[in-house]
């Protein structure tokens, strides 16, 4: 530990005698100075041991005393020496009860002892404190790396909150709690994903310090990852404010994890290539060799329902918004121990995920805070065109390529409306009506009834809305007429009129239902 005033008085060759402030002397001593100004305060830093021999103070003085005092204090200033036998014979009462009403310690020092003594007492106990904190810290360096070797990230967090005497704790890239040390400090942890969250916004390496949940402790967080977007983050909670030792401790703790964190991510892109096959197999119609391929790599997931999840990015950098998801998605299927196939398709994002699972709640979820995100009026047009996901139906590894192409159909759909999400059982449940609403499909239907519109135009007919009621009426003369006000063999002859003008036949299903679409399309808005 470095020295304190106790430490000081003790020392057998210094002679020293306390003359104020006996309780406050287990402060320890950042430095020993000497100062005959007035007013050494500018230049004081705090954690100074003070030697004065009042060169140019009236020490007799006593109210000159305690504004002295008063303002050493305010610096800082944990420590008073006074040399007798240079100026004053004895220490002056005056800056006795000074240093007694302010709380500052006051040591006598005799003549014979010389102020260079003390300082280099003073040099040598902060040398020696921070030998035994070098040497600590390569001791607790060796225990943290055996611990990576042997037991993994969850060793090192045990040994790390042995050596800080505190707790540390291990979160993953969504800000999920992975592991802490000891065991109660989970949920410790658990109430800091706020924070945490904060602290992967900042690039790489980041920190910083906070207090824990209602002030029980101090906590240090760390970015871990040598990337621009942290992979992992370290929380390390102690009572007090990390010495030297324990200092470097937490450095170590941070490059070995970061070591793990970069090693889990070579082995996850392996993952990932075997993942790929696994995905391409399936789409082929080979279920048998996807098993094959992947073992028990992804459990049961290519047996049990699963949905095919594929996003893209319209705009912008794919890569943070396609990474944000994959981060999404696998921290929720890690916490809930399922198993989920992510494979990056270049600009695309493939996920197989269990049906009903945490890896497709989270995507939902996902999806949905970027919906809301690009409906608040303050975003504008900032992520109109960002992330765009497409979700399939429930299905099995024998129908895995109709599912792909489902979830593409969504996707489709997704982007056409300008939507961040869509699933495709919606649209099966719902109507197409909405889908004529692309301009593609508009300009169709313009270019088909155009020369109907330009007949009515001319006053000679109302073609168009004659086609409307037979088509509504499936073709019943009667009542369509009586929808119209008029004889059924008028209607007769306007039929016969759109025929001519359109050169098609009525009588073909496929042209009823084109011209019905048509003038859906140009009603829907």
């Amino acid at each position: 530990m470095p020295p304190t005033l106790a430490s000081l008085v003790n020392h057998s060759a210094l002679k020293l005698t306390v003359r104020a402030g006996e309780d406050h002397l287990d402060v320890p001593v950042r430095w020993a100075h000497v100062s005959e100004l007035a007013d050494p305060v500018p230049y004081m830093e705090g954690g100074e041991l003070l030697l004065i021999t009042a060169l140019k103070l009236d020490a007799e003085d006593r109210e000159a005393m305690r504004r002295y005092v008063r303002r050493l204090v305010g610096a800082g200033v944990v420590g008073l020496g006074f040399a007798v036998g240079v100026n004053y014979d004895e220490t002056p009462e005056p800056l006795v009860d000074a240093c007694a009403q302010e709380g500052l310690p006051l040591l006598e020092v005799p003549r014979r002892t010389p102020f260079l003594a003390i300082s280099k007492a003073v040099s040598a106990a902060i040398a020696a404190d921070q030998y035994r904190a070098v040497t600590a810290g390569f001791a607790a360096q060796r225990e943290l790396t055996k611990q990576a070797l042997g037991a993994g990230p969850e060793g090192v967090l045990g040994a790390l909150a042995a050596q800080v005497d505190g707790w540390a704790a291990l979160y993953d890239a969504s800000g999920a709690v992975v592991a802490a040390a000891p065991e109660w400090a989970g949920r410790r942890a658990a109430r800091l994903t706020a924070e945490v969250e904060r602290l992967r916004e900042r690039p790489a390496p980041a920190s910083s310090v906070v207090g824990g949940p209602d002030h029980e402790d101090r906590v240090e967080l760390h970015s871990l990852g040598t990337g621009r977007r942290p992979r992992a983050a370290l929380a390390v909670g102690t009572a007090a404010a990390l010495g030297t030792a324990e200092r470097y401790a937490v450095h170590s703790a941070i490059a070995l994890l970061t070591l793990t964190t970069e090693r889990s991510r070579s082995l996850h892109a392996a993952e990932q290539r075997v993942g790929a096959a696994v995905l391409r197999m399936l789409l082929a119609g080979e279920p048998d060799h996807a098993r094959a391929v992947a073992g028990d790599l992804y459990g049961a997931l290519l047996d049990a329902p699963f949905r095919i999840i594929v996003a893209e990015s319209a705009s912008g950098p794919a890569g943070e918004h396609l990474g944000e998801l994959a981060e999404t998605v696998e921290s929720a299927a890690a916490r809930a121990g399922e198993a989920v196939l992510v494979v990056p398709e270049g600009e695309r994002l493939v996920v197989l995920a269990a049906d009903e699972g945490a890896a497709v709640a989270a995507c939902t979820a996902h999806a949905a805070a970027r919906e809301a995100e690009r409906a608040r009026p303050e975003q504008g047009r900032a992520d109109e065109d960002g992330l765009v996901v497409g979700l399939s139906a429930p299905t099995g590894p024998t129908a895995a390529s109709a599912a792909y192409k489902q979830a593409e159909q969504a996707l489709s759909v997704a982007r056409r409306r300008g939507r961040v999400f869509v699933e495709h059982e919606q649209l099966a449940a719902g109507s197409v009506l909405p889908l004529l609403a692309d301009d593609a499909v508009k300009a169709f239907a313009d270019g088909l009834l155009r020369a109907l519109h330009e007949h009515d135009a001319t006053g000679r007919g109302d073609l168009v809305a004659s086609l409307r009621a037979w088509l509504s009426r499936h073709g019943q003369w009667d009542a369509a007429a009586a929808d119209l006000g008029v004889h059924r063999h008028t209607l007769r002859y306007r039929m016969r009129r759109v025929e001519e003008i359109l050169g098609r036949s009525l009588d073909d299903p496929d042209v009823r239902m084109e011209l019905w679409l048509a003038l859906k399309a140009t009603t829907t808005e």
